[in-house]
């Protein structure tokens, strides 16, 4: 029992900080620190993310309202913004990258066995780019063209949870293809991505180390059909074909067969044409699987919607990049919370609740005992509020 502990309090013990103060340590992150340590940075910033905080006098003032909570919070100090500002701009933001990628580890192993709702025992991930845009002006460490800057956030999702299990944050003149050069690929896994990633080259290097790729083909490409397999109309799959590229170039960059379904959604009647090297699943668990790919899209949607320039709480890459991985970090720690408490609401249903009780002293598992038409609520309006600044 966690009687007389806040909620938030009860969250952060969720946090490895064994493995937490090693990775400070590997970054020297706390050398010469006097007063915010960055394990108080990471309260602070979890803190401003969950409960929507738009700006470093916002977290400010707020905490200093509540100044009889923080020691149980972990603070020892009061909050100062020029603190918490000059943590963010000059301690190593891979810090908190390293954070989110221990957390991910945990929270993937947790939801590893949850159903993708699909005839499909194999890992499935969904692989997308989203630009955001900011100002050239206060943030020319990223032009993109000649009037803005932007960053470019590349993710990996695994079906699974809806757990983003790979990041790379660039400049936003990196194409979202040239990601698959050092993403590593996952021996019998599927990688579900939209035509921005057509490449035979790359493709096929994903086809050597065993992994499996669904995306779409484009327009003008150009084939030889092989073999027609079977197909059943009546569940949409209009055709399913064996095929070999046609072309000098094209044959060298895939030399082997792929696979080519061409598919009319029912509820639509839009057709689309699916390439895969996977010759095993259905027609029909092919276009399933590439429809599972909104998740992501959902992913970026919500970060469209919530992470936007006037709430950023720096304007340098350290700051922003500091940003980013902390609020990845809070989202992956709720995602954990809720499974190793067995919590019948939906992940944003759990943040929507948190970000009007941090300061409540209730047994967590008890905090959440909601109805159960509350998880019946579009998720969409509350998936990633804890990237509102």
């Amino acid at each position: 029992m966690n009687v007389g502990k806040t909620l938030f309090a009860q969250l952060m013990e969720f946090i490895p900080w064994t493995s937490f103060t090693r990775i400070v340590n590997r970054y020297s992150g706390n050398a010469g620190v006097r007063r915010m340590t960055c394990a108080e940075q990471f309260r602070i910033m979890a803190f401003a993310q969950l409960t929507w905080r738009e700006s470093l006098r916002d977290i400010e003032v707020t905490l200093g309202a509540n100044s009889n909570k923080l020691y149980a919070m972990g603070l020892r100090h009061t909050v100062h913004r020029s603190t918490l500002a000059d943590a963010n701009e000059h301690r190593d933001w891979r810090i908190w990258a390293d954070l989110a990628a221990l957390l991910i580890r945990r929270a993937r192993k947790l939801y590893q066995h949850d159903e993708l709702g699909l005839e499909l025992q194999n890992t499935a991930y969904a692989l997308d780019a989203t630009t955001i845009d900011l100002c050239l002006s206060l943030f020319d460490w990223t032009p993109f063209r000649s009037t803005k800057a932007a960053i470019k956030l590349h993710t990996l999702l695994d079906l699974r949870g809806a757990i983003p299990a790979f990041i790379h944050i660039s400049d936003g003149k990196m194409h979202e293809v040239n990601v698959l050069d050092f993403l590593p690929f996952e021996a019998g896994a599927f990688y579900v991505m939209d035509r921005g990633y057509l490449d035979f080259t790359r493709l096929y290097k994903m086809h050597q180390a065993g992994a499996f790729f669904v995306t779409r083909a484009k327009s003008n490409l150009s084939f030889r059909r092989i073999y027609s397999a079977p197909v059943n109309k009546d569940l949409g799959i209009i055709c399913d074909q064996t095929i070999m590229l046609k072309g000098f170039y094209k044959t060298k960059e895939f030399p082997e067969h792929l696979r080519r379904i061409r598919y009319k959604e029912p509820d639509t009647g839009k057709t689309l044409v699916f390439l895969t090297n996977n010759t095993a699943l259905p027609a029909t668990t092919i276009a399933a699987l590439y429809k599972s790919r909104w998740q992501v899209e959902l992913f970026f949607k919500w970060i469209k919607q919530h992470l936007r320039i006037k709430h950023f709480l720096g304007n340098s890459e350290n700051a922003v990049k500091t940003q980013i991985w902390c609020a990845i970090s809070t989202y992956v720690l709720i995602a954990i919370i809720k499974k190793e408490l067995q919590l019948n609401a939906s992940l944003y249903t759990l943040l929507q609740i948190l970000s009007v009780s941090v300061f409540e002293k209730n047994e967590i598992s008890q905090a959440f005992q909601i109805d159960d038409y509350i998880s019946d609520i579009d998720p969409s309006a509350n998936q990633l509020n804890l990237f509102d600044f």
